[in-house]
Formats: structure tokens, sequence, C-alpha cells
């Protein structure tokens, strides 16, 4: 390449280096920056504080609860999410009458506004009229309305189980493509040799989609774990913070307290996580794309 092809190319490049700068990397700055400070509704001058700020927070018991509330939702969502994601491909996949409209049909969940599918759930889940209670009570499961969401039990399964409704989805759609690359002369030797469906499935079938699996499962752990409206919209981070997780800490801190410094500090936190996250997620981007060219 020329010293003016170079150059052309950096002038080509240079806008979208901008925007990124600018939409990312200086946001990411300041949030840095501002967890160096202390700030308050009643005092909104900035008052520098160093790693004393983060001292302050790590003390702190909610920290611990926010990490844990993080790393329970995230695991369950995603687990439960990949599952029924799988399982609701492996039947799509089958040729079956209608096949087109189901496919769409499942799409719904996924399609709808996530602020949408919160306010939804909340009244399924109200402890007089919900659907949920209703259901239960008709089964004798249990014997009268739950407040599924005021309880400090029972909050965090129900906003999980809201998720995995709304979510899996993607992750269905993402493995019904993948599974229209399996080798059909594989699944169909393996038929001949005897094997029933499970053992094609586990054999077979997964093996040959074992790096979109990968892929997906650190896709919806990056999209997850930043996850906010459906919680916001259900709890709040409620009750008794039973449910909050970075994104929320973070909102609650910084828009309802004014606690802009402590809020920022959180925020360090997260992007430390999702950075981690997305290193990986290229990480085995690259490591397929290396095994696809030597094959």
């Amino acid at each position: 390449m020329s010293y003016r092809e170079r150059w052309m190319a950096w002038i080509f490049v240079a806008p979208a280096l901008l925007l990124v700068g600018a939409l990312m990397y200086y946001p990411m700055i300041g949030t840095i920056i501002e967890s160096l400070y202390s700030t308050s509704f009643i005092n909104p001058v900035p008052k520098f504080q160093g790693l004393a700020a983060y001292y302050k927070i790590l003390a702190d018991p909610i920290f611990g609860q926010v990490v844990w509330n993080s790393l329970i939702w995230t695991v369950f969502v995603v687990a439960l999410q990949n599952v029924f994601g799988l399982l609701v491909a492996l039947l799509l996949n089958q040729q079956m009458p209608g096949q087109g409209l189901m496919r769409s049909l499942v799409l719904l969940p996924w399609v709808l506004p996530g602020v949408v599918a919160a306010i939804l759930w909340r009244f399924m889940y109200d402890p007089q009229l919900g659907l949920v209670n209703s259901l239960l009570i008709s089964l004798g499961l249990i014997d009268h309305g739950t407040a599924w969401l005021a309880e400090t039990s029972t909050a965090m399964g129900s906003i999980i189980m809201a998720a995995v409704w709304k979510g899996f989805p993607f992750s269905a759609i993402v493995y019904l493509a993948a599974l229209q690359t399996v080798d059909q002369e594989q699944v169909e030797a393996a038929k001949i040799d005897g094997a029933g469906a499970t053992r094609r499935l586990f054999d077979v079938v997964l093996p040959g989609i074992k790096d979109v699996i990968a892929i997906n499962l650190l896709l919806t752990t990056i999209l997850t774990f930043n996850y906010f409206d459906v919680i916001w919209v259900m709890t709040n981070g409620g009750p008794q913070n039973a449910t909050a997780i970075f994104p929320t800490q973070i909102y609650e801190l910084g828009f309802g307290q004014f606690r802009f410094g402590e809020a920022a500090v959180y925020g360090v936190f997260s992007i430390l996580v999702l950075a981690l996250l997305i290193m990986v997620y290229f990480g085995v981007l690259s490591r397929g794309r290396h095994r696809g060219k030597a094959s």
C-alpha cells in the first residue's frame, strides 16, 4: 500500500473513529474521572476523593448484594434463555404444518418493547388480579394470592422468568440458523448406525454448532448483564435491593439520589466486567475464524 493509499484509508475511517470516540470512549473516560469525585444534591460542587470513593463502595454491604444479584440474574437468565432457545429451535427445525407461522410467532416476545413486556408481566404477577396467581390457585398449588414482586424471596425469580420469556426467541433464531448448517449426511449415518434422537443430538448436532453456542452464550451474557428496563419497570431494584443489579443501582444513585460519584464507581466496575466479556467474545470469534480457515 502506497503512502497516498494509506492516507486515503485513514480519511475514510476517520469519521467512524470520531463517532466511536465521541459516543463510547469519551463517556468512559468521563465516568472514570467522575468516580474520583463526590457529589450530592445538597452539595453539587464536586469534591475530589480519589480511590477513597472505591474503598467506600467496596465496604458498603449493598455493593456485595449488587454483585451477587448481578451474578444470579446473569447466570440464570443466560442459562434458561439458551436452553429454551435451543429446545424451541430443535422443534422449529422439524418439518410440520404451519412451520413458517410458528417461527414468526416465536419472535413476538423478542420484538415486544422491554417496557411493554415488563408492564405486561407486572399485571400477570398482580396479587389480586394476576394471571399467575389465578392459574396456581386453580391448580391447587397455592391457596391465596402471592405478591411475587414484593417479596424478597420471590422477586428475583419472578423477573428472571419475565426476562427469559422476553429473550429466549433471540437464542432460538440463532440456533435455528445454526441447525440449518449441520451436515445431514452425518445425521443420517448416525441414524443408520442405530443412534437414537438423543444420541444424535449430543454426538452429531451439538458438536456441529458448538461454536455458535459459545458465541451466543457470551453475547447473551453481555446483553443480560447490561439489562435494565425489565427490572426497573417491574421492581425498581427492590424490594430491599433484592433485585438491584449494576445498571439499576447506577440509575438509582445517579438519577434518583444525585450521587453521581458513587454511581460512576459502579459504572467503572460495570465497564471492567463488560470489557472482560467483550474480550472473551472476540477471542472466541477469532478462534472460530482460524478454525474455519484451517478446515
